[in-house]
């Protein structure tokens, strides 16, 4: 199934998408979409009422409690950045702060001139994975979704070695718009990917190219951080982000638009806009 959450920031309501693309209110079943609420629900999607066509998707599940980020997991985007390929899993923490809808805004952060782009496989953890074997690991998985992973450069790799500087800047971490269920993705590992910025193709990868696969990353992380239910995962960029364009590298800048893509998990679709202070705003 597809689940997803729609409506004005803050006020969401859970929803589930038919096999038309449209929206079904599914507030009169639960709550709100967290990982307890839909683990085997089953309800007759077509009976459900109809949402207007336009609504807002928030982020697509509730209760994220933390995000797990791994660098550096195509061999073709480690190229890129003129890094090598990691032996073991690159892991950072991006800022549940960041958390945004799937088309919502991405806001440049104050004086930034080296904002960029990331299409990434996202993965809601189901249940507690504490030293899980990779055998295991699938089995606490509750959906996937789309992620795209804004980095500001400069903040990232030139503000010392802590990469969440330039990950975690708000409106950094658009997901959705949908929570898909393992059911109902197939193969999590041949999954197309595809970025464009302004119309013009920048990213193009498969997720059968990750060096670790997702597998092999929730048994890796849970060796050194426990992910509980809700938990989100995001699992690395192929290549064609803005730093590694030659001969110049191409960052973000306001009134850009970005479109981005994972086969059966939807669509995003971004307006970058100049840094403003939001006050008390609480973006997700």
């Amino acid at each position: 199934m597809k689940f997803c959450r729609f409506g004005p920031q803050g006020h969401e309501k859970p929803g589930v998408v038919d096999s038309q693309g449209r929206i079904r209110d599914l507030s009169g079943v639960v709550d709100d979409v967290t990982v307890d609420s839909i683990a085997g629900l089953s309800v007759d999607i077509d009976g459900l009422p109809l949402v207007d066509e336009g609504t807002r998707f928030g982020v697509p599940v509730n209760g994220i409690g933390k995000i797990v980020a791994i660098g550096l997991n195509y061999a073709d985007h480690a190229a890129e950045s003129n890094l090598p390929v990691p032996p073991e899993p690159m892991m950072f923490m991006k800022a549940l702060s960041s958390l945004t809808g799937p088309n919502d805004e991405v806001m440049i952060p104050k004086d930034s001139t080296h904002t960029d782009w990331e299409v990434e496989l996202a993965v809601v953890i189901g249940k507690t994975a504490r030293y899980v074997s990779k055998e295991d690991a699938l089995d606490h998985v509750a959906g996937y979704a789309i992620a795209n992973d804004v980095s500001e450069r400069f903040n990232q790799k030139q503000r010392g070695s802590q990469w969440s500087k330039g990950k975690g800047h708000d409106s950094f971490c658009p997901v959705g718009p949908w929570l898909v269920t393992p059911d109902e993705v197939g193969d999590h590992q041949n999954l197309d990917m595809f970025l464009d910025v302004n119309g013009q193709r920048m990213q193009t990868g498969n997720t059968k190219t990750m060096i670790f696969d997702v597998a092999e990353l929730i048994s890796y992380v849970s060796e050194y951080i426990t992910l509980y239910p809700g938990d989100l995962m995001i699992t690395g960029t192929p290549p064609g982000v803005g730093e590694g364009k030659k001969p110049t590298a191409i960052y973000l800048k306001a009134g850009d638009t970005m479109k981005l893509g994972i086969a059966g998990l939807g669509e995003q679709n971004q307006q970058v806009v100049a840094w403003r202070h939001l006050g008390d705003a609480v973006l997700r």
